[in-house]
């Protein structure tokens, strides 16, 4: 007599097929999260390094042994400002030196000392930005017909500064940079961004 046993056949493959199908997902969403990673830290590394080459170390020319006007534009860090304008109008790179200062600032006592043989003003700008100065020396240099000027401020402000100036005024632009306090700088930075790309994607003219 022969005897069948019937057997219940396994599929081997079951588990594996349905950890994959678990496994697709889980890696897909992995894989995401790596490359946003690699995304994020790549913007910032690029944002460190513009900052860096844009506000905290811009590249500018040396400064001139004279110009027709020494200009301290307004801004944080007034008294750094103040001692780098005196600083170079007793080396008398410039006959002139003006101080933009802002509304209530123009007054006597609020503008720079008397300096030997230098002629000191004030003005205010208008606009009361960087603009409404750099308006201000295009129309001086051209009623004047200055050919360089030297303006003062703040290392996070000297590139855009020039920019500015540059789109108004055609002689040379030179910057003297004075220096900020570390609670400044981190309020500088965000703004000086801010500002930069209002200037380079809004406001492209004087």
């Amino acid at each position: 007599m022969t005897v069948r046993s019937s057997q219940v056949s396994s599929s081997p493959d079951k588990g594996t097929e349905d950890g994959s199908a678990l496994a697709g997902p889980e890696s897909r969403r992995s894989r995401l999260v790596r490359r946003v990673g690699l995304v994020f830290v790549a913007l910032i590394v690029v944002c460190g390094a513009t900052t860096a080459r844009i506000f905290v170390g811009p590249s500018l020319p040396p400064l001139p042994a004279h110009a027709d006007a020494i200009i301290e534009l307004a801004g944080r860090g007034p008294d750094a400002r103040d001692a780098t304008t005196i600083a170079l109008a007793k080396r008398h790179l410039a006959p002139l030196v003006i101080q933009s200062t802002l509304p209530g600032d123009a007054t006597s006592d609020k503008c720079l000392p008397p300096i030997p043989g230098t002629t000191v003003e004030c003005f205010t700008p208008v606009p009361e930005t960087t603009r409404g100065e750099a308006r201000y020396i295009g129309e001086r240099g051209a009623a004047e017909h200055w050919s360089s000027v030297i303006i003062v401020t703040s290392r996070a402000h000297a590139w855009r500064a020039r920019l500015r100036v540059e789109r108004c005024f055609p002689g040379q632009v030179y910057v003297a940079t004075s220096a900020l306090s570390t609670i400044d700088w981190l309020r500088e930075i965000p703004y000086q961004w801010a500002a930069t790309a209002k200037a380079e994607l809004f406001q492209r003219d004087c």
